[in-house]
């Protein structure tokens, strides 16, 4: 496991501020932030590589803080690879290896036979960063760091890179914290998501809520969130059929009504009244021509102001009573439904897909 307990770190004139989360032994964690958030530094600093200023390490229920580096037990992969220069792929996959069968393991899994004999400083950026990985899993190591290991390898190459180390993550059940930039790579070998910005903790939890839950509106807009309104937010739990009672001890949701611009939404939640914001995420939205009598609250009428296709799906911008609604629609359903400019539609969305933060 890995245990960050209130660590401040500092390189240069950035600061790691505060930090504290945790990954569960054998969980796999990735740590995504804008540049410049702190992420490499945050790396180093489980690996012990840059000295804390306060708080504890703990690494599989182990106070390493003050412990050397090599003794941590650990695996550290930067986004450049880092191979020795001197040394030919096996070797470097051999350097510090637990033993010889864990180098041939790396090298059948990783598909490095044809390189074996190459000269390192002849290698492309992705397959000095295979190399790199390979050295650092021969190692066995009971925690693995990751700094963007997969950035330069294209996507076919990437994808079964990937899959290789899940397998032998699943295998092993070592400990994993990878910083990534790519959402959809977090949202799919992810256990518990971290979102740091300017060396602090915005944000850690499931991916999932993470990503369609944001604490605050700047990690809705960094996570990707298109519909990010701002407005007043009250209770409505006392007008039936708004509301009933749960059972007693259980964890419930309460009904809430959002204001911004024209438009009162509802959604669920246990908000303040009073000003806050609203998150929509562009998918959750979908775009008929008329209204419909369904479970879904809430229903705009409003005119299309602009269309943007990229590809299989298409960004649809509506101006619902001089608000923007953005959706987010698979393109053969834009052209099916006659989408144009101009065109009167209805955007609707669940109130389970309004986030208030």
């Amino acid at each position: 496991m890995i245990e960050i307990r209130v660590v401040s770190a500092t390189l240069g004139s950035f600061a790691l501020d505060s930090v504290t989360f945790g990954i569960p032994e054998a969980g796999y964690g990735v740590v995504i932030g804008p540049a410049g958030s702190g992420k490499t530094t945050l790396l180093e600093t489980i690996a012990g590589l840059v000295p804390t200023r306060g708080g504890e390490v703990w690494l599989y229920g182990r106070n390493v803080t003050r412990v050397r580096p090599e003794e941590r037990g650990l695996g550290l992969v930067y986004q450049h690879g880092y191979l020795f220069p001197h040394l030919s792929v096996r070797e470097n996959v051999a350097y510090g290896a637990a033993d010889t069968h864990a180098v041939d393991d790396m090298i059948d899994r990783f598909a490095l036979s044809s390189l074996l004999e190459r000269d390192v400083r002849t290698l492309s950026g992705g397959e000095r960063q295979i190399v790199a990985l390979s050295r650092a899993l021969a190692r066995r190591p009971r925690v693995l760091l990751l700094d963007e290991p997969f950035s330069a390898l294209d996507p076919r190459s990437r994808s079964a890179v990937r899959r290789a180390l899940r397998t032998l993550y699943f295998e092993q059940e070592f400990t994993v914290l990878h910083v990534t930039h790519d959402f959809t790579e977090a949202g799919l070998v992810g256990d518990v998501a971290v979102l740091l910005d300017k060396g602090r903790v915005v944000q850690y939890g499931d991916p999932e809520d993470v990503f369609r839950r944001p604490a605050t509106p700047w990690a809705a807009s960094f996570l990707g969130a298109e519909n990010i309104f701002a407005g007043e937010v009250r209770p409505i739990h006392a007008s039936e059929p708004d509301f009933a009672e749960p059972p007693p001890d259980e964890r419930f949701e309460l009904p809430v009504a959002f204001s911004t611009g024209g438009l009162t939404m509802y959604a669920t939640g246990d908000a303040v009244p009073g000003p806050a914001h609203a998150v929509i995420r562009a998918e959750e939205i979908a775009v008929s021509l008329d209204a419909s009598a369904s479970s879904v609250r809430n229903q705009f009428r409003g005119e299309i102001v602009e269309l943007s296709p990229a590809g299989a799906l298409t960004r649809v911008i509506i101006d619902a009573s001089g608000t923007p609604l953005v959706a987010t629609l698979t393109t053969r359903s834009v052209q099916e439904l006659g989408l144009e400019p101009g065109k009167s539609v209805v955007a609707a969305f669940k109130a389970t897909s309004v986030h208030i933060c």
